[in-house]
């Protein structure tokens, strides 16, 4: 076996990164800001400067740390990809990082102390009372899982797990206790649904499968570091399934080095793969136990920092972590040293042997190698056969093993030693390649195919190539099977071919990469069958890359003349049209326009290729007579203008659209070769053609071909199809000219009419050159384009006035004017212009008509014209304003007219009048109310008194803004004949309310008094006006408040309230109290005495003098504030007002003013009935002391709140009147503290016990106990211990003041109560531990059912109770520590039967040995009794290696005999080794033939020189048992020991020792051994040197009886031989083999040839037809030997 090199560990460590390296803060490396859930990521949470975010790095890719600005509490990345789960406060929220959304989010009600991904699509979150599990699917919310144990009350919870079925669940807490960190653990139960505290820091579940089970276990494995130090435990959780051993519970000691006596767990993770227990401690050292046996694989320090956080490390099968530096570490098992490094280090060939098995390690290859051959030459195949299985990376599944079973002979009517080895090898697992094929060959000799495919089906067989050949012989489909499962592409796709499944080879080929040749494939399908040529061929091109040359393909398809189905290939192949298949597209449609034009049609009109010789196939289709594809295809302009002249032959629609193809140029001379060669026939398409691509053509180049071949009629329809959209002026132009040229007049005037785009100057004169015979065009163009002027003077000279009458009668009456202007320019009468106009009876602007006549000075002329309109009765404006001018310049009494005439337009006929005559401009401005305009020329004219009165009359505040803005620099003389003139005429009160608005708007306040005073004091109408009078006084509050006075004692008639508060808000205080004064409001009036003037003295002489209830409450609220209690009280009495009760009851609190108090509240309570009144009332009565008032009061009816006075009472310690008003309202709880404080403890017990409550109970307990009543504290104790959650506070309340008998005393009084509970009982077990250690024992005997064990015994070892330590272990079932606190403290703890009991059920084996030290120092004499209880569990080779040690051996000689049955070496070879000190050779003899494990030569060497005979008789005889016969023969010959080398000889079978032997024996002259050693050694002699020796040495005599007998045996065999050669040449030479078996076996079970195996001998044995010696070998000539000639009596000893 290797062993472990110098300094190799079992362990591989890594260090993954530095955080620090990334970026982070060694401050923001800690338990609360980092989490990592596994080994993909690390989330940080850390505050640059003001600013918080979070940093995930992905360990997979450190160098890239991602930064997000997140402010949260928690952040814990998922598992396995990057989404986040973020915490903040309550509110819980999952982002998906890569999609930036938000998944899911929560308010939860409670705070979340911890929480962690338990699965890829959960998490866990513990809160103060619960832990709820919150699924990421769906819309669910967390959910409730189970209430946390009290035991975790106060914890900082550190982790929360799970198994892997979520049927378990962990909850793991630390907490500080007694100077040290104490773990709390809650494992809860799904199933059950119920909780179990454990006392542990770190755990985890895992999976293992017990030897010999089928099924997986689910264990819990949890460490403990406590006083008495550290365990690590391991339990099966849950009912072990069905047919499973359940695994025994481990418990066994953790190491912790002597510098870390404060270290303890804080981490634990599991490795499927190795099998073993990662434990972190805090102090950096990584303990690995194994989880079979539980033993310590490995302890040493890899962190100086703690290890805050770890997960699983999936690529090794460790764990990671990450300390307080910022290191990211992992460890794992180192595969190459771990098996040395048990075997060799620990000395545990057993574990590394298992652990080697369980997890295929290297390192334990000669161990398995060595108890092989050990089986296999003992001959126990089976086992044999489980030992190759169950080796490590197949070490012994090889030929050679097959070989080796298959030379086993196989006994008669039991299964080969072979098809046990193929039968095991099927149960545990699949075959390998060898072993495969070696099962197959007679299951397929047999045709037993169903037994392939079951196997095949349970991949119990290895594929290979060799196994597809084999089975392919019987059935291509499994064997295709086969050759899939082994990737042999060439003979998969060999079977598809055969099987015809075509369809699979690409995808198969495409999966394997892998390159046949698809050509020959296609060639060979295409022979077999031409359709599934055709899909194989497309399946070869459906890729994005053909998987066979096309060209090749294609050539396939031509050498079957397979054109059909070519052309549907090649559509398929060249879908993609790829630039390659250039050619191939070509060679597609050449072969169709050839053979099939019509599929040539449909192929280009689908547009599917582009990359082809389009002039080679446009020629082709030009002869087939596809003239349309041809157009498509040419390029050559001369070819297009030969092919497209023929539109009789294409379709005229796609020759439009093919036009769309041609370039500008190419394009126009199409269309002049298709109008050269029949202009008739293609001037329609060529219409259709300018029409459509006027605008790339350009419009003017068209015009240009039509006018060329002067076809006005296709530019009339080409131009038509345009006009409405074209904005060319040239088009319509052009178009105007077309339609006079084919007599579409009606077309002109449309276009005339309704076109902006023409050039009218253009159009106008071409009309006037036509000379049209309907004059309409161009009377429309000059109506349009305002040539009337024009039109008249051409029409009036060409004598066409009917055409000017029809314009302005018909066409457009509005043009009237100007056509009167120009007919009075070309001196036309005026009698025909006044029978024009007043023929016309449209409309027309009736100014324009007066503005053409007045330029002319021809105003009279419309007289007539304008009276007739007004005496129709007309209301234009425009005719009264041109009948005003007319007045006016013949001064026909225009006053009465603009004063009459409600018709003109004011502004116009004033302007107009400004400068004849300014006071007719004023009426006319006057009468339309042209505000601006009339104090223009009032302004201008110094018209201000008629201005001053046009103001007042007119009201409008805005004018008066205008004339009275300092702007106006008339405003003076205006204001002046207002106050003069203006409101001295007027009698309307809105004339003066607007007008001293309009002042005061202006802010002009001396002018306003002075308007006001002449209008209020000089008695006119308006003095008694109440706004005015008002106005006034507000005037001379804001300009002159030296008059406000006089005005206020002056004037009755204003609003006295409303001026007093404006006096007051101008801080006019004295005018203010002067209007109240005056009004009687006395209420306001003292209200400014005292919030203004401030002055209570005045205020109070002023409330005497009213004596009014509204006046003293106002005062008395004011001395109130102003801290005049008493006197404020005296006011409100007076007052008899209780309204601001709560008010003064404050006040006279705060100042001690009882006395006074209880006046106003007695006051108060007779208008008001309020319980604050009365509850005050109450208490101010206990604050002077009035009980008897008092108590009358709360004994009549009353709303009062007694029980608030009663605890205001209590804290002002005013017992007596508390005890008054808790009495009245039975509050025996508080009575009882009440009369507590009053020292009268009886009755306080009794209110207790009418009270009831267990808080009463405690407070008067407690009193009690403070004064010593102990007697009545103990009867309140009684009530409070039935209690749990109380019972630990009346402890402390008892123990914090010394009064331990008491305490004691009640807690026994307490244990025959009814609700007596487990903390009574425990913590009087406690008490005893301390105060009276003497009865804890009876205590514990009696009730050790009833305490909580666990506490007691941490109790119980601070006391130093070591016999009542070991009681409670031993009920607590924790042996390991009984046994360890039986050996520490013998003395008081041990007891021999007990100590043999529990040493039995001890996890540890560990102890055992302890144990047996322990006897040894303490009692040696009992020590056998000890080792046969141990026996069954004992490890005898480290035991007897042990008292070696200690040189005891002889001490425990029973015990080695008892155990010798199990055949153990160290056993063996001690014992052995007392029978030679003792000189025991029968015993030693007896020892060697029973118990065979030891090592023979060893003894046998050291016998040799023994000085006993009998012992070197043995020796001899070990020799010849390990095959050492020369050695062994040499000591009988030293010792004369004859008999015995005659045996030795004749058993090793070896001829040169037994002729040696008998050479020795005539050198000695031993003749009769001579002839002896002839008899015993006969079949190893040869007869030549017998005869020789015996000749030689004159013998003869002694050698006759062995040359007569070898005689007799050469003439046997000769016979036999002839018999034999008779037979043979009869006979089969080959043997029938037996059929294949099923017994009734769990297994298959092959049974075995006839001879050796399948059909042949097995090696090593002899054919079947050869005769045996007696001693297995064949003679030399085939005779079996005769019987001893010398029979019986021949013996020379």
């Amino acid at each position: 076996m290797a062993s472990t090199t110098a300094g190799a560990l079992p362990i591989k460590f890594q260090e993954h990164m530095q955080l620090t390296n990334a970026g982070v803060n060694v401050a923001n490396i800690g338990f609360s800001t980092l989490t990592m859930e596994s080994d993909k990521f690390i989330c940080i949470r850390e505050k640059v400067g003001e600013t918080a975010q979070v940093v995930i790095i992905d360990l997979n890719d450190v160098s890239n740390p991602i930064r997000r600005p997140i402010t949260a509490d928690s952040a814990i990345m998922h598992p396995t990809s990057k989404v986040i789960a973020l915490k903040a406060s309550r509110t819980l929220q999952i982002f998906n990082i890569e999609m930036k959304s938000k998944m899911k989010a929560y308010n939860m009600t409670e705070d979340c102390l911890f929480w962690k991904w338990i699965s890829v699509n959960t998490i866990g979150i513990v809160t103060e009372t619960a832990v709820y599990h919150w699924s990421m699917e769906g819309d669910s919310n967390p959910v409730k899982v189970f209430d946390r144990h009290p035991t975790l009350q106060g914890c900082q919870i550190i982790n929360y797990r799970c198994d892997h079925s979520m049927n378990w669940f962990l909850l793991i807490g630390i907490l500080a206790q007694e100077n040290r960190v104490a773990g709390r653990m809650q494992l809860y139960s799904v199933e059950r649904k119920v909780s179990q505290p454990i006392e542990g820091h770190a755990a985890c579940f895992t999976q293992f499968k017990v030897e010999g089970n089928k099924e997986l276990s689910t264990l819990f494995s949890f460490s403990v570091r406590g006083p008495a130090g550290g365990k690590l435990h391991i339990i099966e959780v849950g009912t072990p399934q069905t047919g499973n051993q359940p695994y025994s519970k481990k418990a066994v000691d953790v190491f912790y080095p002597a510098e870390a006596q404060n270290d303890f767990p804080v981490a634990m993770q599991s490795s499927k793969k190795y099998n073993v227990f990662y434990l972190i401690t805090k102090y950096g050292y990584i303990h690995i136990y194994d989880v079979d046996t539980a033993t310590c694989l490995f302890m040493n320090r890899i962190s100086a920092d703690t290890i805050f956080v770890t997960a699983p490390h999936d690529p090794t099968s460790g764990i990671i972590g990450v300390n307080r530096k910022g290191q990211v570490l992992s460890v794992t098992i180192d595969e190459e040293n771990l098996v040395p490094y048990v075997t060799n280090t620990l000395n545990n060939q057993e574990l590394a042997y298992k652990m080697a098995s369980r997890s295929n390690l290297p390192g334990a290859d000669q161990l398995f190698i060595n108890r092989f051959n050990t089986l296999f030459q003992q001959g126990n195949y089976s086992e044999a056969a489980k030992v190759a299985a169950s080796a490590p990376r197949g070490i012994l599944r090889t030929p050679q093993a097959i070989q080796r079973f298959t030379q086993v002979p196989t006994v008669p009517g039991q299964t080969s030693p072979l098809l046990q080895y193929f039968g095991i090898l099927l149960d545990q697992g699949k075959l390998n390649k060898y072993e495969s094929i070696e099962l197959c060959k007679p299951v397929i000799q047999q045709g037993k195919k169903q037994l392939l495919e079951k196997w095949l089906k349970e991949e119990k067989l290895e594929p290979s190539e060799e196994l597809g050949d084999l089975i392919k012989t019987i059935d291509s489909t499994l064997a295709l099977s086969v050759y899939l499962r082994a990737v042999v592409p060439m003979k998969v796709i060999q079977c598809f071919v055969e099987t015809g499944q075509y369809q699979k080879i690409v995808l198969y080929a495409k999966k394997v990469n892998y390159q046949p040749d698809y050509i020959y494939l296609l060639r060979c399908i295409m022979r077999m069958s031409p359709d599934s040529g055709v899909q194989f061929a497309n399946l070869l091109v459906n890729e994005s890359e053909p998987l066979a040359d096309l060209n090749q393909i294609v050539d396939v398809f031509m050498e079957y003349n397979l054109i059909q189905q070519c052309t549907a290939f090649l559509l398929e192949a060249l879908k993609n049209n790829r630039e390659s298949e250039g050619y191939l597209q070509t060679r597609l449609l050449e072969m169709n326009l050839i053979s099939a034009p019509q599929v040539a049609d449909a192929i280009l009109g689908n547009q599917m290729f582009s990359h082809y010789d389009k002039a080679h196939i446009a020629q082709l289709c030009e002869k087939a007579g596809l003239l349309q594809r041809a157009l498509e295809h040419y390029t050559d302009l001369y070819d297009i203008k030969r092919a497209v002249v023929h539109t009789h032959l294409l379709s005229p629609e796609w020759l439009v659209q093919y036009f769309s193809t041609l370039s500008v140029q190419d394009s126009l001379e199409c269309l002049k070769a298709m109008l050269q060669a029949n202009i008739r026939q293609n001037l329609q398409v060529c219409v259709q053609i300018a029409i459509k691509y006027h605008e790339q053509l350009t419009t003017q180049a068209l015009i240009d071909i039509f006018e060329s071949f002067k076809s006005y009629e296709g530019l009339f329809y080409f131009l038509g199809s345009i006009v409405n959209y074209s904005q060319e002026s040239d088009v319509h132009f052009k178009y105007i000219q077309a339609a006079c040229k084919t007599g579409q007049i009606k077309e002109v005037e449309r276009i005339c009419r309704e076109s902006n785009c023409f050039d009218p100057e253009r159009v106008k004169n071409f009309l006037k050159e036509a000379k049209l015979s309907d004059q309409l065009p161009l009377i429309i163009v000059c109506d349009r384009f305002n040539f009337v002027h024009d039109l008249v003077l051409y029409l009036y000279r060409n004598q066409s006035v009917k055409y000017i009458e029809i314009y302005v009668q018909k066409v457009n009456p509005s043009r009237l004017p100007v056509v009167v202007g120009g007919l009075l320019d070309v001196d036309c009468s005026e009698d025909q212009i006044k029978q024009m106009i007043m023929s016309v009876r449209g409309q027309f602007s009736v100014d324009e008509l007066v503005e053409e006549v007045e330029k002319r000075n021809r105003m009279k002329l419309l007289l007539p014209w304008l009276e007739t309109r007004i005496h129709e009765g007309t209301n234009d404006p425009a005719i009264h304003n041109a009948l005003a001018k007319i007045y006016i310049d013949s001064n026909n009494n225009p006053e009465k007219f603009l004063k009459e005439n409600q018709l003109y337009d004011s502004r116009v006929v004033g302007k107009y009048c400004e400068k004849r005559d300014p006071h007719l401009a004023f009426v006319a401005y006057e009468r339309g109310q042209c505000d601006q305009e009339l104090i223009k020329v009032c302004n201008e004219n110094s018209l201000f008194k008629s201005e001053a009165r046009y103001l007042v009359r007119r009201r409008d505040p805005e004018l008066w803004a205008t004339v009275l803005s300092e702007d106006n620099q008339f405003r003076r003389q205006l204001i002046d004949q207002v106050v003069q003139t203006a409101l001295n005429e007027t009698q309307d009160p809105e004339d003066i309310s607007v007008t001293v608005k309009s002042f005061m708007s202006a802010d002009l306040r001396s002018e306003l008094i002075e308007v006001l005073e002449k209008i209020v004091l000089d008695n006119s109408v308006f003095s008694d006006h109440r706004n005015l009078q008002n106005l006034l006084i507000l005037t001379a509050i804001k300009a002159d408040r030296s008059r406000v006075m006089e005005y206020i004692n002056r004037l009755d008639n204003y609003d006295a309230p409303d001026i007093a508060n404006i006096a007051i808000s101008s801080e006019l205080y004295e005018e203010a109290f002067a209007i109240y004064k005056k009004f009687e409001v006395n209420t306001s009036a003292v209200q400014v005495l005292i919030d203004n003037v401030k002055n209570l003295d005045r205020a109070y002489e002023f409330a005497e003098r009213c004596n009014e209830p509204g006046v003293w409450n106002l005062l008395a609220g004011a001395q109130l504030k102003a801290g005049l209690v008493k006197e404020s009280i005296d006011s409100f009495i007076k007052a008899d007002d209780p309204s601001s009760y709560m008010e003064v009851v404050n006040v006279a609190s705060a100042n001690n003013n009882w006395e006074e108090l209880v006046k106003y509240l007695v006051m108060a309570r007779k208008k008001a009935r309020e319980t604050f009144i009365e509850t005050e009332l109450i208490f101010a009565y206990a604050k002077t002391n009035r009980l008897a008032e008092l108590e009358e009061f709360i004994s009549g009816p009353n709303h009062a709140q007694i029980l608030v006075v009663g605890d205001r009472c209590f804290e002002s310690k005013m017992y007596e009147a508390a005890k008054i008003l808790y009495n009245n309202i039975s509050n025996y709880a508080k009575l009882a503290i009440t009369l507590c404080h009053m020292d009268d403890f009886q009755g306080a017990v009794e209110s207790a016990r009418k009270a009831n409550s267990t808080k009463t109970w405690k407070e008067v307990c407690f009193a009690c106990v403070e004064h010593g009543e102990f007697r009545l504290a103990q009867m309140c104790g009684l009530n409070i211990v039935v209690h749990a959650d109380e019972l630990e506070d009346l402890i402390n309340h008892y123990q914090d003041r010394g009064y331990f008998e008491e305490l004691i005393q009640l807690l026994e009084a307490a244990l025959g109560l009814e609700r007596a509970h487990m903390g009574m009982f425990t913590e009087l077990a406690i008490l005893y531990s301390k105060y009276k250690p003497q009865k804890m024992r009876e205590h514990l005997e009696l009730f050790w059912s009833r305490v909580n064990i666990p506490k007691v015994l941490r109790a119980a070892e601070q006391a130093h109770l070591w016999s009542e330590l070991v009681f409670l272990y031993d009920k607590y079932e924790e042996y390991d520590n009984a046994i360890l606190s039986m050996i520490a403290h013998p003395t008081e703890a041990w007891r021999e039967n007990h100590f043999k009991d529990v040493i039995t059920k001890v996890a540890n084996i560990e102890l055992y040995y302890k144990a047996i030290q322990f006897y040894l120092d303490y009692k040696p004499m009992l020590l056998n009794d000890l080792l046969t209880v141990l026996s069954p569990r004992l490890d005898h080779t480290r035991a007897v290696a042990y008292f070696v040690k200690v040189n005891q051996l002889p001490l425990v000689k029973p015990y080695l005999r008892s155990v010798q049955n199990n055949n153990n070496k160290s056993i063996n070879e001690a014992l052995n080794n007392l029978l030679i000190e003792e000189e025991d050779f029968q015993g030693l003899r007896t020892s060697i033939d029973a118990y065979d494990n030891f090592d023979n030569i060893s003894l046998a060497q050291r016998l040799e020189k023994h000085e006993l005979i009998e012992f070197r008789r043995i020796s001899a005889y070990l020799y010849k048992g390990n095959n050492r016969w020369k050695q062994a023969i040499e000591l009988c010959k030293a010792d004369r020991l004859y008999k015995d080398a005659m045996s030795y000889a004749s058993e090793s079978k070896q001829v040169e020792l037994a002729e040696d032997l008998i050479s020795w024996f005539l050198d000695e002259k031993l003749y009769e051994c001579f002839g002896a050693c002839l008899y015993q050694c006969y079949d190893l002699l040869r007869s030549d040197v017998i005869l020789e020796l015996a000749w030689r040495h004159n013998i003869m005599d002694f050698a006759m009886p062995f040359m007569i007998q070898t005689m007799r045996e050469f003439s046997t065999r000769i016979e036999k031989l002839e018999q034999a050669e008779k037979v043979r040449s009869e006979e089969d030479k080959e043997q029938e083999q037996k059929p294949i078996v099923f017994e009734q076996q769990p297994q298959l079970m092959i049974t075995a040839a006839p001879v050796g195996g399948f059909g042949m001998p097995a090696a090593g044995m002899p054919p079947a037809s050869l005769p045996q010696t007696p001693f297995g070998q064949p003679t030399p000539f085939g005779y079996a030997p005769q019987p001893n000639p010398y029979g019986q009596q021949f013996n020379p000893y």
